[in-house]
């Protein structure tokens, strides 16, 4: 059974040897408009000299088996760095994320390519990475190449790859292991209007079968297609948790989150 549980949850990005700035001694509030909330969201010392930036400030949340979790919220507001907590990729600061499961992400389509190696050796080294055995990633092979569409750059290194090539083969080989946890950063943004379509019926077959799937998008209809809650993230906190549409119809109200609101 999959599970995430985020208690607490504070993540900071330091800045180390940072010349110092007009905003060390700024006392007035930011622009909310900048999307960082003001300087609410900056760490300081004892002398006053920002020492990091607060990307995530004590969220708490819940993911069961079965759920589809959208998250909400604009530029800077925290869903990328959340994924990449609930990736491993970040430590919290404070708080824990506690996870159950397998978890396959794709915050970062580079993230875990061996850009010297061939698109094929990079299908066994992400099949070994997440798991699997060497019979497990033979028996999927031919349909991970065949779904990426990449004809015979499967046997060329992958730092032969546009953008979107990438995508595709990290795509195949995410989807390919249903994985218990799938964690997405606007993986539909990038390939032709074809692959987005082959996607997005691979996608529906795929997170049916998944545990739980946790999705970060601008796009409305690709949350409201996939998802069945939401989180809206403003100023690194917890705004609003619930189904997905009236999560989107009260963001949407407030100007896709760039009116003043208090977390």
């Amino acid at each position: 059974m999959s599970h995430i549980f985020v208690q607490d949850l504070t993540v900071t990005y330091p800045l180390f040897n940072r010349a110092r700035s007009s905003l060390d001694t700024q006392t007035a509030p930011l622009d909310a408009a900048e999307g960082f909330g003001g300087t609410q969201r900056l760490v300081r010392d004892g002398r006053g000299y920002i020492k990091g930036v607060r990307a995530l400030d004590g969220i708490s949340f819940e993911v069961h088996e079965g759920e589809r979790l959208g998250l909400v919220g604009a530029n800077g507001s925290g869903k990328t760095t959340l994924l990449q907590a609930l990736a491993g990729i970040y430590p919290p600061e404070k708080g824990s994320i506690v996870v159950e499961g397998q978890r396959t992400s794709l915050v970062n389509i580079n993230l875990g390519m061996r850009s010297e190696a061939t698109g094929n050796k990079n299908i066994t080294l992400r099949g070994l990475a997440s798991g699997r055995t060497r019979a497990e990633i033979e028996e999927r092979r031919a349909e991970i190449a065949a779904f990426a569409g990449l004809g015979e750059f499967i046997d060329l290194p992958v730092d032969t790859y546009s953008a979107g090539m990438r995508m595709r083969l990290n795509f195949a080989i995410a989807t390919a292991f249903e994985p218990d946890i799938l964690i997405l950063d606007e993986w539909l943004s990038a390939g032709d209007a074809k692959f987005r379509k082959a996607a997005n019926e691979r996608m529906a077959t795929f997170v049916g079968r998944a545990g739980i799937l946790v999705l970060a998008s601008h796009s409305a209809s690709l949350l409201q297609t996939n998802c069945t809650r939401g989180l809206w993230l403003h100023d690194g906190k917890v705004h609003m948790d619930g189904p997905i549409d009236q999560v989107l119809a009260a963001y949407e109200a407030l100007g896709n989150g760039r009116s003043t609101i208090k977390a």
